[in-house]
């Protein structure tokens, strides 16, 4: 029992709970009262995975993604999304250089390791497009020419509800390359009501200082691929994908980048709380925000109706044991 306590505590998880910590109350100090939401939104990080933060506005999304850029000690770039916003000024354009004779590429905003694309359903599709070859390979296509993102590259999108105006639904393509859609909702009576005699967090966020060392983020990534999937946890995930495919409920069932991002997901949850194993409580936990966006429902709904009917889908398939 002493020799298998000692393997566990020499896991990289278990020397890992305290710098996470750290990178949690860091941002906690920003966005107050919203544990689980960060917890989540740092396990889809670790994931190497890119997070959609949907909610009404002016409850928070913007700042989360800013205090999580600012921990992370990495590049950082915003675009703000509108409908008159271009493809070219996302990603950026090749202009013909008069003195070298030949094109050259003018890099966008896109060139960062954390992106903020902030109100990304206000774009047009064509423009949403724009990000899926970034999100789901790394790079970008500009006339033929390939161009490589930095590494680690992470996008932080935001969205507001579609029954707002001026905004366009994001296509299925697009929700899919999101490993995670979080909604962050009003704060407490006592957490607003603390926020009013504060004066707000805005000086606390430009103060923000990371709490990560340069690299420290990759590495910490590839320790999560450590994390240990039993068989029987594996055919669990499976299983759930399955039931959702043929549930009479839904048009579209969880796709295969779904199931593979849940069981990401289950490694980086179980990283970020120190075990070098996932748990079937970890994919009940994670299966509503990583499944819900991605499953369409047969009559129009919003997103609570697609997270309780993913909560049902699992409930209903028997827990390995």
């Amino acid at each position: 029992m002493r020799e298998s306590g000692a393997r566990a505590a020499e896991h990289p998880a278990v020397a890992a709970v305290a710098v996470l910590k750290r990178l949690e109350d860091n941002v906690a100090r920003v966005v107050r009262g919203k544990r689980e939401v960060i917890r989540l939104a740092i396990a889809a990080l670790l994931a190497d995975g890119h997070v959609l933060i949907e909610d009404v506005p002016g409850v928070g999304k913007t700042m989360l993604a800013q205090a999580l850029s600012r921990s992370l000690g990495l590049s950082f770039q915003r675009i703000q999304f509108t409908s008159d916003l271009l493809p070219s000024d996302i990603i950026g354009v090749s202009v013909y250089d008069l003195e070298q004779r030949q094109f050259r590429f003018n890099r966008g905003p896109l060139f960062a390791n954390v992106v903020l694309a902030d109100e990304i359903n206000r774009a047009t599709p064509k423009t949403q497009s724009a990000l899926l070859e970034a999100m789901s390979e790394g790079q970008v296509t500009v006339d033929r020419d390939r161009y490589a993102l930095p590494q680690p590259f992470l996008v932080l999108a935001t969205q507001n509800p579609l029954e707002h105006q001026g905004t366009f639904p994001l296509p299925e393509s697009q929700l899919d390359r999101f490993l995670m859609s979080l909604q962050i909702g009003y704060p407490s009576h006592l957490e607003e009501r603390e926020l009013l005699l504060s004066g707000g967090v805005e000086a606390e966020l430009a103060g923000l200082m990371p709490v990560l060392e340069d690299g420290e983020l990759a590495r910490l990534q590839l320790q999560v691929a450590e994390v240990r999937v039993a068989d029987k946890l594996a055919d669990y995930l499976v299983a759930i994908a399955t039931a959702s495919r043929s549930n009479p409920e839904l048009l579209l069932g969880v796709s295969t980048r779904g199931v593979q991002g849940l069981c990401r997901a289950c490694q980086a949850l179980a990283f970020l709380e120190g075990r070098p194993y996932v748990t079937p409580d970890d994919v009940q936990r994670l299966a509503p925000v990583v499944l819900a966006h991605r499953v369409v429902v047969r009559q129009r709904a919003g997103d609570d109706v697609r997270r309780r009917t993913i909560e049902r889908i699992v409930r209903a398939v028997p827990v390995p044991i």
